[in-house]
């Protein structure tokens, strides 16, 4: 038996579920950014959220899986650029405004 071939016995709601959870929480996110008026992170976490939707097209038989896999793998790995290089970039900036005050 495969590793992992246990999570089989889960109905396909749950993984649907799984996947709406995680879409709610990346678009919660993206909405706070925006507001706050960070556009690169509130598009990080759309997209992050974009690609929820799409891994839910393979659980509802619209697409197949590596379609869908593929796809939000792509958004997922901008997602996170954007999110991480925004993190980065602001936690820079503070760090070199504190040495320069000192």
């Amino acid at each position: 038996m495969p590793v992992g071939a246990f999570i089989n016995i889960f109905p396909p709601v749950f993984f649907l579920v799984v996947h709406l959870v995680a879409f709610l929480v990346g678009a919660y996110f993206a909405r706070q950014s925006f507001e706050a008026g960070q556009r690169p992170l509130g598009w990080g976490f759309a997209l992050y959220a974009i690609a929820e939707l799409v891994y839910m097209t393979y659980h509802l038989d619209w697409t197949v899986f590596l379609f869908a896999h593929t796809i939000a793998e792509v958004l997922d790995l901008v997602a996170f650029i954007l999110i991480f290089a925004t993190l980065s970039r602001s936690t820079w900036l503070a760090t070199r405004g504190e040495k320069t005050r000192a």
